[in-house]
């Protein structure tokens, strides 16, 4: 049996480089790009019943993920938009484990989502390849944590968010000999 830990893990924590370079910012560019592809790759043979299977004890089905990609991914991308626009502004964080319980992402066809993520990562690399270094420094005020979370940490820790929960489905189907 695999521990609690890596199945809530599969590619570790989020690690954030000090200080954060333009190197760092293409790697998670080139990342945030290929997400909905290889999602959609990797869903692209699940039946039903496989899209209801959680991917641990006490986790999200794959429905629910694949549709929390595009919720989370949503938001990160605003926080993004307004951290450019604004001066330190004050974003309002949601709870994902709520959200992940609406009927809108237990029930429908996760194409919906996928076509979600698709747009929104081809507009997200856009902006992504305009910023300049300076911007990487601009932040906003995450009230849930208390803390100012910079563009540069933020493109880096959803970059991560991606390829964490796709490691998850694709451990899932691993162990579960699905094709």
């Amino acid at each position: 049996m695999e521990n609690l830990e890596f199945l809530r893990y599969p590619i570790g924590k989020f690690e954030k480089p000090d200080p954060i370079l333009k190197s760092h910012v293409k790697s998670w560019r080139i990342e945030i790009e290929k997400l909905p592809r290889q999602l959609k790759a990797t869903v692209s043979t699940l039946d039903k019943q496989q899209l209801n299977t959680p991917y641990r004890e006490g986790g999200w089905t794959v429905r629910q993920v694949v549709h929390h990609l595009a919720d989370s991914h949503i938001n990160a991308f605003c926080r993004i938009k307004l951290a450019l626009t604004e001066e330190n502004p004050t974003i309002k964080p949601y709870n994902d484990d709520t959200w992940a319980k609406l009927a809108d992402t237990t029930e429908p066809d996760i194409k919906f989502s996928l076509k979600i993520l698709e747009g929104l990562h081809k507009r997200w690399v856009f902006l992504v390849k305009a910023l300049e270094k300076k911007d990487y420094k601009r932040t906003y005020f995450h009230p849930g944590s208390g803390e100012y979370k910079s563009i540069g940490e933020t493109i880096g820790f959803f970059a991560w968010h991606g390829r964490h929960h796709l490691a998850h489905i694709q451990k899932l189907k691993e162990r579960n000999n699905w094709k």
